[in-house]
Parts: C-alpha cells; structure tokens; sequence
C-alpha cells in the first residue's frame, strides 16, 4: 500500500508541475510571442518605411472579411541597420 500510495504522490507532483510550466507559457511566453508573429508578418508586407535609430514606422493594409481594406501602422527592424 506504501508503494502505492508513493507512485501516486510522484503522479500528482509531476502533473501539478505540467501545469505551472504551461500556465507560465500561456500566461507570460505566448502573448510575447502572438506578438512577435504578427509584428513579422505586418513587416512582411510593409510599405512606406521611415527609418531612424535601427527601426523603421512602417504601413500595411489589412482586409477584413468583408474585403474592406484598412492602412494601419506596425514598427519594424530596420533591415538596413
């Protein structure tokens, strides 16, 4: 019964420590990186840089679902820096 009892508690321990790592990912390391992602993705298609001091105020367009196209503006590396 011991044993069993001590495979149990080993059971619980790891799976309560499953949980904080991914309640830590979730929680702090995913919305940095949703982020990171999608700036990225807007650089992929910016258009009418300005770049000063290594970063670059860019435009993009994006369409909805209705096919109504919106400019709005995304911060970007400069490639050239």
């Amino acid at each position: 019964m011991k044993e069993a009892t001590g495979e149990l508690s080993t059971t619980v321990i790891a799976v309560v420590a499953i949980a904080a790592v991914l309640a830590l990912f979730t929680g702090l390391l995913l919305p940095t990186l949703r982020s990171s992602i999608t700036s990225r993705m807007h650089c992929s298609e910016a258009y009418g840089c300005t770049c000063t001091n290594g970063t670059c105020a860019c435009l993009y367009d994006e369409v909805d679902a209705n096919g109504t196209i919106t400019t709005k503006n995304v911060n970007c590396d400069d490639p050239n820096a």
